[in-house]
C-alpha cells in the first residue's frame, strides 16, 4: 500500500461494499489483505515506550495501535490509501498491527526455520544468528530492524 498511487484501492471498492456480488460472484467469504508500513515508526515508538516502562509488548492494545496506525495513515498524503473509499466507508474490518520484535523472537525464529529445514537447533547456532541482527534504538539494541526476514539466509553461516 505504501508504493500505490493514492485513489488506486478503490477499484475493490465493489468487492468489499454492501452488494457483495460483483460481475455474478459473490465475494461476501473473500479475505483481502492490504499490507503496509504506514504507522511503523507510531507502532515501534509505543513498543519502545512500553520496554521503557518496563511493561510487556504484549500489553499494547490493538485498539491503541488501530488509532495510531489511522493518524499516520490520514497524514500521509502520498499512502495508498489516502483519500479511499475503502477507508472513507469504513470498509476495512480489522488492522493487524505487526509489532517489533526482541531478541527472543528472533531466537525463536531460528529455532523454527532450522526445524523447517531438518536441522536439530544448537544453542551456539540460535545465538550467532540471533546475534547477527540489528537491533534498535542504537543505545539500547531492544528490537530487531528488520524482524525475522533474513533468518534462513542467516543459518549455514553458523552450521
Amino acid at each position: 500500500m505504501d508504493d500505490l498511487q493514492p485513489g488506486l484501492i478503490d477499484v475493490v471498492a465493489p468487492f468489499l461494499g454492501s452488494s457483495w456480488v460483483v460481475f455474478g460472484t459473490n465475494y461476501r467469504k473473500a479475505i483481502f489483505v492490504f499490507i503496509s508500513n504506514t504507522g511503523a515508526e507510531r507502532i515501534s515508538r509505543m513498543a519502545l515506550e512500553f520496554w521503557r516502562n518496563r511493561r510487556d509488548r504484549e500489553e499494547i492494545s490493538r485498539q491503541d495501535l488501530e488509532a495510531s496506525i489511522l493518524e499516520a495513515i490520514f497524514k500521509d498524503p502520498q499512502n495508498g490509501f489516502s483519500r479511499s473509499e475503502i477507508l472513507e466507508q469504513n470498509l476495512i474490518d480489522v488492522f493487524v498491527p505487526f509489532l517489533p520484535l526482541r531478541q527472543h523472537h528472533v531466537k525463536q525464529c531460528v529455532v523454527n526455520e532450522m526445524a523447517g529445514q531438518g536441522l536439530t537447533p544448537r544453542p551456539e547456532v540460535v545465538e550467532g544468528v540471533a546475534d547477527s541482527f540489528s537491533y534498535f534504538p542504537e543505545e539500547e539494541k531492544i528490537f530487531s530492524a528488520t524482524g525475522c526476514k533474513t533468518v534462513s539466509s542467516r543459518i549455514p553461516f553458523f552450521l
